[in-house]
């Protein structure tokens, strides 16, 4: 088939608006202008995901095809009809005659992470020229950037602050009955989010944009959904995926399930955090092709325990403009099987390498950086990795250990072609199987093999890093150079990191057994009788024991019946 499989990409929530202005940036910083400057088939075909169109005046644009659900006062400085449309009543003649009162509200101040973007990177901050731009003094040491940098990005309130894609008209849909700020007015239950979509305004706002990007489509292979997992958006999801499922029956849906990293709270919340967990996990999986929960993270119990640690990224938990930069590359890795410019891989065959036996639900594991040294063979590499696998979880389920994974797609990128093998010299005995590898390809496949031999794994190698554009997070260690390899000893000078190399994984793994057990436990345990309020906002109790039920026959899918290991349904 010639042309793109395009791709109509949701993003229903704020944090997963966090992921998705990362993931927009990274998309932006892969453009290739020149048609020789990587292989064909390795090359990244970005008309999976962007649209070319005009604006009103006639200039050429290249969006996202992408539909935005935030709540009202989510966007900042960003206007609800994006930054390309201009508003033309500026220029409109006023047909009246008599005396005209003008009332002015006065604008949300610019993004200082975005002011200066136009400049060249070498006269960029990490976080954009902010200091010059908005008539503070610019810092005349290394320290002072630093501290003005960490102090802007605490201070981060939105997504679009950090937003450097522009989108079209149609891209974004706000809900004006709940608000993004204050203690009243929260959208923060599953039944809140479900009656939403239930209000016939809203629903039609959501077909009407939907309808637009898909019926322009030549070949549509499926829908992303990037949703909030933590709170009132798990059930927009639930709806939103549902209504993807009944209007464009065979396509591929890929549902991501969104939670920032997880602090001290109160009983209340983590309670709610918890149902809404557990009832967007049920019926989010059930109206997808798959889904995947993705967090720093340990846990989303009752119990949070501590995030993911990266031993290369020295990043603020507490900021989700820097988790939601460590999941988007992630997510941006793992997705590039069916948007490669010669791929004959599609969303749906992604699914359904994992989903088999009813596992609808499938982890994610990153290494973000992937440990390479500058000028190392990939087979030295993954050789020096051999005790442990150099990933980390990103869907708070834990290690792996010695559970067993029944399928995985892995994607490993950075590695350039003159270091995916080890190029021995004749006569040279081989360090192991990896070193006697004729293609790099091979080296991941043997590789993967060695570490689990009874999984099913489909993987790729790509030449191309990924590549990190202003202002994505600098809170990289210094033993990482400036296309992020590790040194030999620290760099005495602070370099911008401009390309990751990242080894990312979906797992369908024996380990989510446990975890999705766990949570039937904690909630079986809960007196629901304390938290009227929560099924007052529309989950009827009997509708809760179903998900609860539907969550115990979920987690029994993911049960390794070739180890010997005690049944947790019989101990329940």
């Amino acid at each position: 088939m010639s042309g793109p499989r395009e791709v109509v990409t949701l993003q229903l929530g704020h944090y997963a608006g966090c992921v998705g202005a990362h993931w927009w940036g990274l998309q932006e910083a892969l453009f290739c202008f020149d048609p020789g400057a990587e292989k064909a088939d390795e090359r990244i075909c970005h008309d999976v995901l962007f649209r070319a169109g005009r604006t009103l005046h006639g200039q050429e644009t290249y969006t996202p095809r992408l539909v935005i659900m935030d709540l009202k006062g989510s966007l900042g400085s960003l206007k609800r009809e994006g930054s390309l449309c201009q508003d033309v009543r500026t220029n409109t003649p006023v047909a009246w005659k008599g005396d005209v009162t003008t009332h002015q509200e006065q604008p949300d101040p610019g993004s200082l992470f975005l002011e200066g973007l136009d400049r060249p990177e070498n006269h960029r901050s990490p976080v954009g020229d902010s200091a010059a731009q908005s008539g503070r003094s610019p810092p005349c040491k290394g320290q002072d950037r630093a501290s003005e940098t960490a102090q802007l990005e605490s201070a981060t309130p939105v997504w679009s602050d950090f937003l450097r894609t522009h989108l079209h008209p149609r891209s974004i849909l706000t809900i004006r009955q709940y608000h993004h700020e204050g203690e009243s007015s929260r959208l923060e239950a599953f039944g809140q989010g479900e009656k939403l979509l239930e209000d016939a305004t809203c629903l039609e706002e959501l077909e009407d944009r939907l309808h637009f990007y898909v019926e322009e489509c030549d070949y549509l292979q499926g829908f992303q959904v990037l949703c909030d997992l933590h709170n009132g958006f798990s059930g927009v999801g639930a709806k939103v995926t549902e209504l993807l499922r009944d209007e464009y029956a065979g396509k591929g849906i890929l549902t991501w399930g969104l939670t920032p990293a997880l602090g001290t709270a109160n009983l209340q919340r983590n309670f709610y955090r918890l149902m809404n967990t557990v009832l967007g996990l049920v019926h989010l999986s059930s109206h997808s092709s798959l889904f995947c929960p993705l967090s720093l993270s340990g846990s989303l119990g009752l119990r949070p325990e501590p995030p993911v640690a990266f031993p290369y990224l020295q990043y603020s938990a507490s900021l989700a403009y820097h988790t939601s930069a460590i999941l988007a590359p992630a997510l941006d890795t793992i997705t590039t099987p069916y948007r490669l410019q010669a791929s004959t891989f599609s969303m749906a065959q992604l699914a359904e390498s994992l989903n088999f036996s009813g596992r609808k639900v499938a982890a994610a594991v990153a290494a973000v950086p992937f440990p390479v040294l500058q000028g190392q063979s990939l087979p030295d590499a993954l050789w020096s990795q051999q005790a442990s696998l150099p990933w980390r979880p990103l869907s708070s389920c834990g290690e792996q250990g010695d559970s067993h994974c029944f399928a995985q797609s892995v994607v490993l990128r950075g590695i350039s072609k003159e270091h995916q093998t080890s190029n021995l010299p004749p006569g040279t005995e081989p360090k192991s199987i990896l070193h006697m590898c004729e293609t790099g390809q091979e080296v991941l496949a043997r590789y993967l093999h060695t570490a689990s031999p009874r999984t099913f794994s489909t993987s790729h190698l790509l030449q191309g890093p990924c590549r990190l554009l202003a202002p994505y997070p600098q809170y990289f260690s210094p033993l990482l150079s400036k296309q992020g390899h590790l040194l030999e000893k620290p760099s005495p000078t602070t370099a911008t990191v401009e390309s990751l190399p990242v080894f990312a994984a979906l797992q369908s793994s024996a380990a989510l057994r446990k975890t999705l057990s766990s949570y039937y436990r904690e909630l079986q345990q809960v007196d629901v009788r304390r938290w009227a309020s929560f099924f007052a906002a529309g989950v009827e109790p009997d509708d809760f024991q179903e998900a609860l039920h539907d969550l115990r026959t979920l987690s029994g899918c993911y049960q390794d019946w070739s180890a010997a290991e005690e049944s947790e349904d019989e101990a329940d």
